[in-house]
């Protein structure tokens, strides 16, 4: 039997800035935390887990040439952008905004009492150029508690927001001693993000905030040591 060899990136090794306001963890180099063998995983660039202080959030900004999208982890995000979409995400939600050709928005914690924290993720997309656009994922009642739920596609299959790249993306929730799993399709790579909670992918052991991720074909199965949430990314 092959073993499906799988890379292993540490929580604790994670970048880390803390700025008051905003309490970031960068799975790969982002902003003052540069690491040159963390760059990204394909078209994978940026995965931040943020916490946000209460009323604080980021300015007016520009973007271009990115696929950007958030998933709510606590509390809540209010976003608004150039192409006139305004909204109040929740956990579980996620938004996804293509900045293409060049938007702009903001992101902001709307509570004044509660902090607020999401994981922010950037992919790039097959081409530059784009007409910017927005969509959003919102939980159907009988996803809340699935296994594994397609989130973000290249075609928008199975009621998930739609992405201007080759790439899946799955959130996983899974109580102790439940499995899921996924196969590896040849000339693709996946990377598995854990939240929280501890699991095992296929024998590799991760507690919150690790990760692992592979180019080889075979399977991964994720089996939760407890209650357990994780995004899972597979991407050519």
């Amino acid at each position: 039997m092959v073993t499906m060899k799988l890379n292993l990136r540490l929580s604790k090794d994670r970048g880390h800035a803390n700025h008051g306001w905003l309490d970031s963890y960068h799975t790969f180099s982002f902003a003052d935390y540069y690491d040159p063998a963390h760059m990204g995983f394909r078209s994978l660039r940026v995965i931040n887990q943020d916490v946000i202080a209460p009323g604080a959030g980021f300015p007016t900004h520009p973007h271009r040439d990115m696929e950007i999208f958030s998933y709510i982890l606590y509390g809540a995000l209010q976003h608004k952008d150039s192409m006139g979409n305004g909204r109040v995400l929740r956990p579980g939600q996620i938004q996804l905004m293509s900045a293409g050709s060049g938007v702009t928005h903001s992101e902001f914690n709307p509570s004044k009492t509660e902090a607020g924290s999401l994981l922010q993720i950037w992919i790039h997309p097959r081409q530059s150029g784009l007409k910017p656009s927005y969509t959003e994922w919102h939980p159907k009642p009988e996803q809340e508690t699935a296994g594994k739920v397609l989130v973000i596609s290249s075609d928008g299959r199975e009621g998930s927001a739609t992405i201007h790249q080759d790439a899946d993306v799955y959130r996983v929730r899974l109580r102790a001693g439940e499995s899921v799993r996924h196969g590896v399709r040849p000339g693709r790579g996946v990377w598995l993000q854990l939240i929280n909670g501890s699991v095992k992918a296929n024998e590799v052991t991760l507690n919150a905030g690790d990760a692992v991720s592979t180019d080889e074909t075979g399977t991964l199965t994720i089996t939760a040591s407890d209650k357990a949430e994780a995004l899972l990314f597979d991407l050519q």
